[in-house]
């Protein structure tokens, strides 16, 4: 016996058609069925992100420069309370839809986990050149430089929906922050520390909605942006001598930056907080139209793992030693550099090359979804009913018999056919 679930719903009722619905004709051929469009990317979001991965940059090239200038550490400060916490908002903004469906897991496999592999495995074999050092081991519980970031995305997105059916998403992630800002013994693989220092922006990032980011863009938001980051550049002037640039970095808990806890969990909620405010200041700023590089926020990924190397033979092979780069005109010809290599690496020749590694397809490696094969079909058999004349759509379709039958020449239409012939060779004799 079946289920009441899966009992039939019972037929409609049959409509009484008039005489002349039923055998007229149409007269004008079917309309065709038009394609909805794809769906467009948002510029603002690509604007942004492209934005953000050229400040990542920036703040890269920078790190070596701000020990010999206060202002450059300034700089720094400001930068890195907010570029990083940026990124990582729109990137949970956009894993919203993310709901761990075999498709969804297969694209976050592919588009992040195996790129992390990949690249963890060219920055050992690159660092034993560039360092000297061939006995360099494969750790790949530990990420390389700015690596973290793919593993952080990993662990984030797969939480999703976790994260999605809590009532108190937010305030939630910041304790779990806390907690992390505080405990040493939290092991360096993964690198956790930074993972759930992180955490609070990307659940934060998931709650928002685009009506978030337009009340953001009203001008007067746009007005205070500019005064917000003069303030917050002056607080940064001050606090160069007197703080640590780890409370940005979220690698290292309060101890062992020389803080007791409870300085840490106070600094951890004011960093979430600046970089909250300066988050907002900045997306304030980001033009919401398209725009020469908008395009260019297709590629931020690509960008962030690429410059990876070129940032490292600066460092590794000692560039910054050099007396040029002392002058302030120079820093500012490296900063310009540095925003030049973030673009070109954005642009589709990279893309192209290195698609291969970070948006491999796999095919082989995963099994056939049957639900994509079933939609599939769907899609094959409302094409075929589509492309039907309306004679083919109202005709019965024939059965297997009938067309068996017509197929099969009638004996009396042929002893039929032969009488006629007869008759007409009788009348011609």
């Amino acid at each position: 016996m079946l289920h009441a679930g899966y009992e039939r719903a019972p037929l409609p009722p049959v409509r009484q058609e008039s005489p002349s619905a039923t055998h007229e004709a149409p007269t004008e051929p079917p309309a065709k069925v038009k394609k909805q469009p794809a769906e467009q990317r948002d510029p603002f979001l690509d604007n942004a992100k492209y934005l953000t991965i050229v400040l990542v940059a920036i703040g890269h090239v920078w790190d070596p420069l701000r020990d010999d200038s206060r202002m450059a550490g300034a700089l720094y400060f400001v930068l890195y309370a907010f570029h990083m916490p940026a990124f990582i908002i729109v990137s949970g903004y956009l894993s919203r839809s993310f709901t761990g469906t075999p498709r969804q897991i297969k694209r976050l496999v592919t588009g992040v986990l195996v790129p992390y592999v990949a690249f963890q495995t060219i920055y050992t074999l690159f660092m034993r050149w560039a360092s000297d050092n061939p006995d360099r081991e494969f750790h790949y519980q530990e990420p390389g430089f700015a690596l973290w970031f793919l593993v952080a995305l990993f662990l984030w997105r797969l939480t999703t929906p976790l994260w999605k059916t809590l009532r108190w998403p937010v305030p939630i992630a910041l304790a779990i922050a806390v907690a992390a800002g505080v405990t040493p013994s939290i092991s360096s693989d993964l690198n956790l520390e930074r993972v759930l220092a992180f955490l609070p922006f990307f659940v934060l990032g998931l709650q928002l909605r685009s009506e978030h980011f337009q009340i953001i863009q009203r001008r007067r938001f746009r007005l205070l942006a500019v005064p917000c980051f003069a303030g917050a550049l002056l607080v940064a002037y001050w606090a160069v001598p007197r703080m640590s640039k780890g409370w940005f970095l979220h690698d290292k808990a309060a101890q062992d930056l020389g803080a007791p806890a409870w300085v840490g969990g106070v600094m951890t909620l004011a960093v979430f907080g600046c970089g909250l405010v300066l988050t907002a200041a900045f997306l304030a700023l980001v033009p919401r139209r398209a725009m020469w590089f908008t395009t260019l926020g297709a590629g931020t990924l690509y960008a962030y793992l690429l410059h990876i190397y070129p940032i490292k033979i600066s460092r590794e092979f000692e560039w910054y030693d050099m007396d040029w780069v002392d002058h302030p005109v120079s820093r500012v010809g490296i900063t310009l550099l540095a925003m030049v290599m973030m673009t070109v690496l954005c642009t589709s020749p990279f893309r192209r090359a290195f698609r291969v590694i970070m948006e491999p397809k796999m095919e082989w490696f995963f099994k056939r979804d049957a639900g994509a094969q079933a939609r599939e079909r769907e899609k094959a058999s409302a094409a075929q009913a589509a492309a039907q004349t309306p004679a083919e759509r109202s005709a019965p379709a024939r059965t297997a018999e009938d067309s068996a039958a017509a197929s099969v020449p009638s004996p009396y239409a042929s002893s039929s056919s032969s009488h006629h012939t007869l008759g007409r060779r009788h009348a011609k004799s």
